[in-house]
């Protein structure tokens, strides 16, 4: 589907081929394309939201400072609760991801669009800092202790290797899940839009598609909101593992 496409944002798209033509061949990693100018539209509305729009502090809050600081409270919460106390002190790295997958779902609902999360190369990106960086912050505060989760000292001795392994490759396989998860859920909400969209122009059935299309759309608002919150509160029980105590 052409709405999954990236190319090349100063281009020309040729009617005849929209999915195949000099747009979307041989993209280099400093080419700015579909997916760079929306994930940088994310930002700027961050940078509005989170900067300008709380910049007076003021007692009685506006709109924008009230919407600010509800998130900032929420995330600060979920962190707390999940992370513990000494997960606190990286709440910015959670708050910062939270807000990115947020609005770049968000605006990818708008028309004429691109969904930067609904490509698995963003996700999985996003993924593997949260797992180097949840590896690496164990390993630094635990040192060798840190690979004590693998080892299941509550279960039989017989069994304790078995579930090592199973232990180990499941920690390695959480970027993949952590990643899929939250694309799959876009790429599918997406797709089915478009499919439903597309039934629209049969003067026949064209009521029953416009109506399925706005109802498919109102999830769509609620799946963007739940995915970055499943996405933010499983880098929460990931950051748990680094900053507390194992329990087996």
């Amino acid at each position: 589907m052409d709405q999954f496409v990236v190319k090349r944002w100063f281009c020309h798209d040729d009617p005849a081929t929209p999915l195949i033509n000099e747009c979307t061949q041989n993209i280099h990693w400093y080419d700015i394309t579909n997916v760079t100018v929306w994930m940088a539209v994310a930002v700027l509305v961050i940078t509005l939201l989170m900067v300008v729009g709380s910049r007076g502090r003021a007692v009685i809050p506006t709109r924008l400072q009230s919407v600010g600081e509800v998130i900032y409270g929420f995330i600060h919460k979920m962190v707390e609760d999940v992370a513990g106390h000494d997960g606190v002190k990286y709440f910015p790295f959670v708050m910062t991801l939270f807000l990115f997958i947020l609005f770049s779902n968000l605006l990818g609902l708008l028309p004429k669009s691109f969904t930067p999360t609904s490509h698995v190369a963003v996700t999985v990106t996003l993924a593997l800092i949260v797992f180097l960086f949840v590896t690496l912050l164990g390993l630094a505060r635990k040192g060798i202790g840190f690979l004590g989760m693998f080892w299941v000292s509550s279960a039989p001795l017989a069994l304790r290797p078995v579930l090592a392994v199973i232990e180990i490759i499941s920690y390695f396989v959480r970027p993949v899940s952590h990643s899929i998860r939250l694309a799959g859920n876009l790429m599918a909400g997406h797709a089915v839009m478009k499919v439903f969209a597309g039934f629209a122009s049969m003067a026949v059935i064209s009521p029953v598609a416009i109506g399925a299309v706005s109802a498919i759309y109102g999830l769509e608002l609620l799946v963007a909101v739940v995915q970055a919150y499943v996405f933010t509160i499983l880098t929460c029980v990931y950051l748990k593992d680094a900053v507390g105590d194992a329990h087996h």
